[in-house]
């Protein structure tokens, strides 16, 4: 028999269909913050208008002091995207530079210490990725809570740098350690070296994974790990190689704090971990994993940094801008519920 005919339209497939709205408000995401950061570039033009957009103060007090930052966010990002959680990165902040730094000028014959100053920037993103590559043991061969498993490392870690450094401070590393010093002193085109580090890795971050296997992965992975695996994907290969990438770029972001302040703090990198969490979650981050973008991510360091920045300028107390932090962040969670249309768990 042949087919009736009909005038009734049939369902378009689902490929077919547009988009709904939510969608195309989620690929603007990663431009929402440009107009905040703008208007906080007004607001502190019009507090000092002699210093605010001068290229000192941008570069040098605001860029330059969330360089640091941006790596670790861009760190935990990485893992965030996977599906997991690095509450560990704060201390590897820490502990990665003591370690290093201890071995060159510390006063200990272990392993053949001191070693020869240049070994300062390998030995310390080798010990962030082993401390990753540790994490990464436990979460996927042992199948324990990512948030468990890097909270207990945080801690244990914070022990570990205290005894290092006494409790007390390794200073005057400028002096003692040249690659610190050039670290933190070095310009390429009037820019600090630390800002072009910054720059290089958000770059090759946003390539990874906008452009490559590797990138389509780890969102595949954070989306829907059974689906993922079902494709072929190493599921565990995948989440354990993003935590040793994390826990390195933890490291050098430690040790360009360390080159800033010419020393290691035996409280380095305490607290750090919820302003990174702050800037991916405003950055548009998601907490269940697959979704956002690096450039987001960067895009909420450049807006924490301004509005700490706009607010000291503004006299305000250290405490309220902390209260002003919790609040963006809990702005930034309604937006990104309103465009996912998906509820936050």
């Amino acid at each position: 028999m042949t087919e009736p005919l009909t005038d009734t339209p049939r369902a378009a497939p689902a490929e077919d269909r547009p988009a709904p709205r939510r969608l195309r408000l989620a690929r603007l995401r990663d431009l929402a913050l440009i107009p905040p950061i703008i208007a906080l570039l007004i607001v502190g033009y019009l507090l000092k208008p002699d210093v605010f957009l001068s290229q000192s103060y941008l570069v040098d007090t605001v860029l330059k002091y969330q360089s640091e930052l941006a790596l670790v966010v861009l760190a935990e990002a990485l893992v965030l995207i996977v599906g997991k959680f690095d509450l560990s990165l704060e201390s590897v902040v820490g502990i990665a530079p003591a370690v290093a730094v201890f071995m060159v000028v510390g006063d200990t014959s272990f392993l053949g210490a001191p070693w020869p100053t240049w070994t300062v920037l390998p030995v310390t993103i080798v010990f962030g990725a082993l401390i990753g590559a540790f994490n990464g043991l436990l979460i996927v061969r042992f199948k324990l809570s990512a948030f468990i498993v890097t909270l207990a490392m945080l801690i244990a870690l914070r022990g570990l740098q205290l005894a290092i450094v006494g409790g007390a401070t390794i200073s005057d590393l400028a002096n003692k350690i040249p690659v610190v010093d050039d670290l933190g002193s070095i310009r390429f085109i009037g820019i600090p070296v630390a800002i072009w580090i910054v720059v290089v890795a958000f770059g090759v971050g946003i390539v990874v994974l906008g452009y490559t296997r590797v990138g389509r992965s780890l969102y595949a992975v954070g989306g829907n790990p059974d689906a993922a695996r079902a494709a072929g994907i190493r599921v565990e290969r995948v989440v354990w190689l993003t935590l040793i990438v994390a826990g390195a770029l933890a490291a050098l972001a430690g040790l360009m704090l360390s080159a800033r302040l010419g020393s290691v703090a035996a409280a380095q990198g305490s607290g750090m971990i919820f302003t990174v969490f702050a800037a991916a979650v405003i950055g548009g981050i998601s907490l269940d994993g697959g979704k956002g973008s690096l450039f987001g991510a960067l895009c909420g360091v450049v807006l924490l940094g301004l509005i700490q920045n706009v607010l000291t300028l503004a006299q305000v107390k250290a405490d309220q801008i902390q209260a002003v932090n919790g609040i963006v962040i809990l702005v930034a969670l309604v937006l990104a519920r309103l465009t996912s249309g998906k509820a936050q768990d």
